[in-house]
């Protein structure tokens, strides 16, 4: 195997590790000595690919919204000619997978809020992306958000071990999410909600 394939490898275990240790035991208990035990590397070989544990969660961050990214394009590819709001059911079906997948960027995030805050700012940028798509293409925009919040929601909060419902249930509600036919309002409505008005400035009292 020549040296470019083995660092991939390298990096590749290690990020597995990682991603079983805060599954499994939690944040707080990622360590660098913790990833070259549970991968079976040696420290060395792990610091020479990620020499400080945030460097290890940055990667973990980035490889994971990597994964759901390809998920969402694949989805859309095979999916996306079908609905009438692409963009919102490729990040419902995205958001579905998350739930079903055991290593998923959820981890990754309470790994790095716990460590590293600043990281999260990875998260926040893709987020934002998202909703302006998702935005753009509705017909209407609040409606939208709602469903992707809705469904956001129904993710994290089974991610987090927040969530009372079962798996029937949670499955019942991102169907119903999901379903164009259920989200609609009566003709005549508005479709966005209006700015908010600015508070009037007080008057100086004179001096």
């Amino acid at each position: 195997m020549d040296n470019p394939s083995r660092s991939e490898r390298t990096r590749n275990a290690a990020l597995q590790a990682a991603l079983t240790i805060i599954a499994r035991d939690g944040p707080g208990r990622l360590t660098l000595d913790a990833i070259a035990k549970e991968s079976g590397i040696s420290k060395g070989g792990l610091m020479h690919q990620f020499p400080t544990k945030v460097a290890v969660l940055k990667a973990l961050m980035e490889h994971q919204i990597d994964y759901f990214d390809k998920f969402a394009r694949k989805y859309a590819a095979e999916h996306g000619a079908g609905q009438a709001e692409p963009q919102l059911a490729m990040h419902i079906a995205t958001l579905r997978e998350v739930v079903s997948t055991p290593h998923s960027v959820a981890f990754a995030i309470l790994g790095a809020a716990a460590q590293e805050p600043s990281l999260l700012s990875l998260t926040r940028e893709t987020d934002a992306k998202i909703v302006e798509r998702i935005r753009t293409e509705a017909a209407d925009p609040d409606l939208a958000m709602m469903r992707w919040a809705a469904a956001l929601g129904l993710a994290l909060t089974t991610l987090f071990g927040m969530s009372p419902l079962s798996e029937q249930e949670r499955s019942r509600l991102f169907d119903f999410v999901a379903d164009d036919r259920n989200w609609s309002r009566p003709s005549g409505e508005r479709k966005s909600a209006p700015a908010p008005a600015r508070p009037k400035a007080k008057p100086r009292s004179p001096a």
